[in-house]
This record gives C-alpha cells, sequence and structure tokens, in this order.
C-alpha cells in the first residue's frame, strides 16, 4: 500500500511497513546466482526510514527474470511488497537535474 508523505523526506511516497522513507542511493552492480552460471545485473536501493536502514536489491536475471530481496528494515518481506516499495521509493528519471549543455 503506497500512501502520500509529506515533503520533508527526499522520497514523494511512504511505504507501508516503514515510516518516513527516503532514498538515499541506486546503485547498480555486477551480481552472480547460485541458480545461474554467468554474471547478471542488480540495482541496490538504499533507503533510510524510522525503523532504521534498509536496501531492496532487485535482479535483473539472463531470462528476463526480477526478484527483490531485502535487508535491514526489509528483510523478510514478500517478494510483492518489496517489488511494490522498490517501485515506490525509486528516484524517477524526469526531474534528475541532469542536463547536457549544447555546445557550438
Amino acid at each position: 500500500m503506497v500512501e502520500e508523505a509529506s515533503e520533508s523526506g527526499d522520497s514523494a511516497e511512504s511505504i507501508a511497513g516503514v515510516t518516513n522513507s527516503r532514498t538515499l542511493s541506486l546503485d547498480r552492480f555486477p551480481i552472480r546466482t547460485r541458480e545461474g552460471a554467468v554474471t547478471v545485473s542488480a540495482w541496490r536501493l538504499c533507503v533510510a526510514c524510522d525503523e532504521g536502514g534498509g536496501a531492496i536489491v532487485r535482479v535483473d536475471g539472463s531470462a528476463g527474470e526480477r526478484f527483490h530481496r531485502g535487508e535491514g528494515a526489509f528483510l523478510g518481506w514478500s517478494e510483492e511488497r518489496l517489488a511494490a516499495a522498490y517501485d515506490a521509493l525509486r528516484p524517477s528519471s524526469e526531474g534528475s537535474g541532469f542536463e547536457t549543455n549544447q555546445l557550438g
């Protein structure tokens, strides 16, 4: 369940189960799973909230499959709940503040 949060945090949304959540970083890194023989990519979304720090790791499998793992405050959450929290807390690409300069 996603609810609107106050404007004080970095995140525009709050996730059921954590309060005052805000995204700290989103990092991409290579990872190997037990099932796979190849290296795949994963995203680690670090989050701070009143319940403590935590992270949600989304693994992009080789066959287009995705699964999530929780750390810290998100440890023990179901796959569906982690996926919903990841989508709600992931920074949007709109308004990222990145601009390229027009040269010439």
